[in-house]
């Protein structure tokens, strides 16, 4: 992309330009613009939306075994070009080479889960539950759907979203951020190389206006968001109300518990890596560490700050680097506040990372490490999106899971433990979607499905995996008798089974 470039939308598969309306698109890295991304408006939307409509007729006859094929053609093209779209992703949103690679890795599981869409859309069948009377059941698309993606996963929420709902037979008005847009064209691209037809994944580019033309599109059928709480609950309530079918996720604030009894050196590691891998910029990372005794926190908080120490921050293009920056310069503004007014409410800050300085304009900050962090301080109960590392000492395990489940957050939680009694417990009191047991990131694979509770998901269905195709079909039961003319009379009774 040359510098400037404005990004296009993809409707029925023509690149269509905006230029009355446009936002930046930066190199966090370097804190360059490389180029602007035009905001489609709500005519621009409508036709997005005309197009997923009129491919949906075409899509939805299309046989099974045929849908598979171009997710097997999908899957190969996204291990060809791994390396190429990692670079995209790092170009805009500062990510480090290794990390993106991951996320691409962990999108194409996705893929490989929507390959099985002949076993996936099978319904049931029970003959003779009353005599001569057969029902079946079949899942059918649910139309056109709405995907809207945040910017810290540019490329694998997209394919959490659009492989299970066009594997279902759906077509899609993807919207991703504004912030880094480009992943989501470059998907595009190789889905239609796969051989996916014209207009039955779109994209369109934009800001709150856009989404809301989405949201209130009567053809739209069902909205698909990742992003923060308050705009979760803002879409959720805005698409609910007009009669949509709704999964929205939201933000987090995800808590690991270290027991005492817990490989400290192993925990250590596993916090440092789950808390500023991708500049804490997750909605699985790691946020506050729950220390199970004074001791244990002692001895964690030494050994965090040694790992600290190693870590290498810089351009994500670098293979040196094992951090890279934020996604913009106001976003490193917020999370620095953060850091700079936790002593005011009380907390240690053990390792500032706002102090630490950077050559050039990038949006780059350092890592931070804050001691006796309690409820009530905004560095705990506020979504951080940073790499800011929290510690909560508390005298006991049931302190811990009240904790956790006083939280208005339920994304994600994990227990660092020798003991299997312990982790057992945990699994079954702690009130949260997403547990580890010694695994800080418990992400699952694209065979189960991905979720939280509470303020971290509104609606009631989970993304990826098993719950998508529930999200993205409708249940159709379909009662079946073939009757001898002589058996027919009239009959005002309730009809029984009997």
């Amino acid at each position: 992309m040359a510098a400037l470039d404005v990004i296009p939308h993809l409707i029925g598969g023509a690149e269509v330009a905006d230029t009355a309306r446009t936002g930046p698109v930066f190199n966090p890295a370097t804190g360059e613009r490389i180029g602007d991304v035009g905001f489609a408006d709500p005519s621009r939307v409508a036709e997005a939306v005309a197009a997923a409509k009129a491919a949906l007729p075409g899509w939805r006859a299309t046989g099974l075994v045929k849908r598979a094929d171009v997710f097997f053609r999908l899957r190969h093209l996204l291990l060809e070009h791994t390396d190429d779209l990692a670079a995209v992703l790092t170009r805009e949103h500062g990510k480090v080479l290794a990390d993106a690679r991951g996320e691409v890795s962990r999108g194409i599981e996705n893929v490989e889960f929507a390959a099985g869409l002949v076993h996936l859309l099978k319904g049931e069948h029970a003959e003779q539950v009353s005599r001569g009377v057969d029902v079946h059941s079949t899942k059918q698309p649910v139309g056109v759907v709405a995907a809207i993606t945040p910017f810290n996963f540019p490329a694998m929420v997209p394919l959490w979203m659009t492989s299970s709902a066009i594997a279902c037979g759906n077509t899609v008005v993807l919207k991703p951020s504004e912030k880094d847009p480009s992943a989501a064209l470059f998907l595009a691209r190789l889905y239609a190389e796969a051989g996916l037809p014209d207009g039955v994944l779109n994209v369109v580019h934009g800001d709150g206006e856009t989404v809301g033309a989405l949201l209130d599109h009567p053809d739209v059928r069902a909205v698909s968001f990742v992003g923060s709480t308050p705009i979760a609950k803002s879409i959720y309530t805005r698409a609910a109300a007009n009669g949509k079918r709704v999964q929205a996720l939201g933000g987090a604030k995800n808590h690991m518990v270290v027991m005492p009894d817990a490989d400290l050196d192993a925990a250590a590691d596993a916090a440092v890596s789950a808390s500023y891998g991708a500049a804490g910029e997750r909605c699985m990372a790691i946020s506050v560490l729950v220390a199970v005794g004074d001791a244990t926190a002692d001895a964690l908080i030494g050994r965090i700050a040694e790992r600290i120490d190693r870590l290498t921050i810089g351009d994500g293009a670098d293979p040196a680097s094992e951090m890279g920056p934020l996604i913009t310069a106001e976003h490193r503004d917020r999370v620095a506040g953060y850091v700079t007014g936790a002593a005011a409410e009380g907390a240690t800050v053990v390792v500032d990372g706002t102090r630490q300085e950077f050559a050039g304009d990038g949006f780059f900050i350092g890592v931070s490490l804050v001691d006796h962090v309690r409820p009530g301080m905004r560095v705990y109960d506020e979504e951080i999106f940073g790499p800011v590392l929290s510690v909560v000492r508390v005298a006991s395990y049931d302190e811990a899971v009240a904790l956790i489940n006083a939280s208005r957050y339920a994304n994600g939680t994990a227990i660092f433990t020798r003991d299997g009694r312990t982790a057992r417990e945990f699994e079954l009191d702690i009130e949260v979607g997403l547990v580890g047991v010694n695994v800080p990131i418990p992400v699952p694979v694209g065979a189960f499905s991905f979720g939280g509770w509470r303020d971290s998901l509104f609606g009631d269905t989970h993304m990826y995996g098993p719950e998508s195709i529930h999200f993205y079909t409708r249940r159709k039961v379909v009662t079946t008798r073939w009757p001898d003319p002589s058996e027919s009379q009239v009959n005002l009774g309730f009809p029984s089974n009997h």
